[in-house]
Formats: structure tokens, sequence, C-alpha cells
């Protein structure tokens, strides 16, 4: 009696490991869905309201700071002008100066500001709160090989908008702020206009870091190989390309300086889609 009530209970686990939770109605979906989107837009909010708070330190020190001579990036690229001896590389040389032209402009600027903060801020958790909707439907085995998801997401997000902030928004800043079809023509940059460029290009940049796990996910449930990144690598790469030219200053060498980390994104992204379809392969073998 003994052996067979330890095979009944293996039988009982290995069920219980490739059979997901007990289904939930549409309606139950629903609601469960929605408690996610509250408790997503309550953390955005909480992180919003810090940030309005502090909005000497969210402008100033942050959002102000790459049209400054003094930041880093204009810095480094100096140092580098000195070192190879090009003037030309030398960017944000003189601050720009940025205009309201609406009596609730500034105002209005602070408010989406502090939103867009809030979201950024509350990136780790929202994407908390969205696998948690995902979690239950998965497979014992998914979870275990999607462990950790969250935290990959949220570095690579990061990484992305650090990216953005710290080369791509000092270029464009500098190419698009210098800019001139005329003497006659004086630049007299809109603040709102500026605030969103840099964060249009901080948040792009954090979605397209993305990548691999997008890929890991398409390559999960078979909708992406290695075998078709392979093929078309040359097809891929011409459209980081012109990813690169739509966030960035229309010169090759920010263009190039912004492609070369989305091609190595990319070849991560075509081992990573190797791995799952090797795991994928061994699942087939084991049924």
């Amino acid at each position: 009696m003994s052996e067979e009530t330890n095979r009944e209970e293996q039988s009982t686990k290995k069920k219980s490991a490739k059979e997901p939770k007990a289904e939930m109605s549409f309606l139950d979906h629903l609601e469960a869905l929605r408690w996610h989107v509250i408790r997503s837009f309550i953390a955005i909010f909480v992180f919003a309201i810090v940030a309005f708070i502090e909005k000497d330190f969210i402008f100033d020190s942050i959002i102000f700071a790459p049209k400054n001579p003094d930041f880093w990036t204009n810095r480094m690229f100096a140092l580098l002008s000195e070192y190879v001896g090009v003037d030309a590389l030398k960017i944000n040389t003189h601050e720009l100066q940025l205009i309201s032209i609406s009596m609730s402009g500034q105002f209005m600027v602070h408010m989406w500001t502090s939103i867009i903060a809030g979201f950024i801020l509350a990136f780790p958790y929202v994407i908390f709160q969205f696998w948690s909707f995902i979690k239950p439907a998965l497979y014992e085995n998914e979870r275990r090989h999607a462990t950790g998801a969250v935290m990959y997401m949220t570095i690579l997000f990061f990484i992305g908008v650090l990216f953005g902030y710290y080369l791509i928004v000092p270029l464009s800043v500098d190419f698009l702020g210098a800019y001139s079809i005329s003497s006659t023509v004086v630049n007299q940059i809109n603040i709102l206009s500026y605030i969103s460029t840099v964060t249009s290009i901080v948040i792009a940049g954090g979605v397209i870091f993305e990548l691999p796990i997008i890929a890991f996910f398409l390559s999960k449930v078979g909708l992406l190989t290695p075998r078709f990144m392979r093929k078309y690598r040359r097809h891929s790469f011409l459209v980081l390309l012109i990813i690169s030219a739509i966030i960035t200053p229309p010169d090759i060498f920010s263009q190039i300086m912004v492609c070369i980390p989305l091609v190595l994104l990319y070849e991560v992204s075509i081992v990573i889609s190797g791995r799952v379809e090797k795991a994928n392969l061994r699942k087939l073998d084991e049924i």
C-alpha cells in the first residue's frame, strides 16, 4: 500500500507541475487585472508627488543639466576633443536658454514632468504588478525559467534610461539647440519642447533596451528563433540604424554611437533565443 501511495503522490506532483492553477473566469481575470493596474497607478502617483515636491532637484540637477557645459558628458567630449585635437567634438559649450510662452506653461510642465518621473521611478513596481498578474497562468517549469524577469527588465530599462540621458540627450540638445538655417533667425527654445525631447529620448532608450527580454518571451512562445534572427540580421541592422537616426540628431557620429549598443543587444538576443530553443527541444525530448 505504501508503494502505491508514493506512486500516486509522485504522479500528483508531476501533474501539478505541468498544470497551471485552477482557471479563473473572464470577469475574475478582469477584476484581478483592475487591482494590479490600480496599484500601479497608486505607485506612479506617489512617486509623482515626490517628484513634484522635489522640483528643484528634478529640474535643475537632472532635466536641465545636459544643456550645461559642466555636465559630465559635455566635459568628457571636451576632454576627447583636446586629446584628438578636434574642436568639433566639443558639445554644449554655451548654455542653452529656455523660455515659456504661456501663462500656465511652467505649471503644466511641472505637472507632466512629475508624472513622467513618477512612472520611471515606479517602473520596477509596475513591472512586478503585471508579472504578478501573468505568473499564475504559467506552468511551474515556465515560472522557474522566468525567475528574475522583473529584475532583468528593471535593470535593462534603467540602463537604457541612463544611456539615453547621458549620451543621446546631450548630443540632441547640442545639435538641435544650435542648428540654424539663417543668421536672421534666433533660437528661442520653448521649455515644453525641450522637456518633451528629453523625456521622449529617455523613455525610448529604456524601452529599446528591453529587446533581450522581448526576444526571450517571443522565443518562449515559438514566434522567434535564432535562425530567423541570423537570417535577417542585415535587415535588422538596417532597422536599428533607422531607429538610431530617429532618436538621435541627424549626424552620422551620433547615429553610430547609438547603433553600436543596439547591435550588441540584438546579438545578445540571438544568444538568448538560442538557449530558449534548446530548452524547448529538451522538453519535447522528455515528452
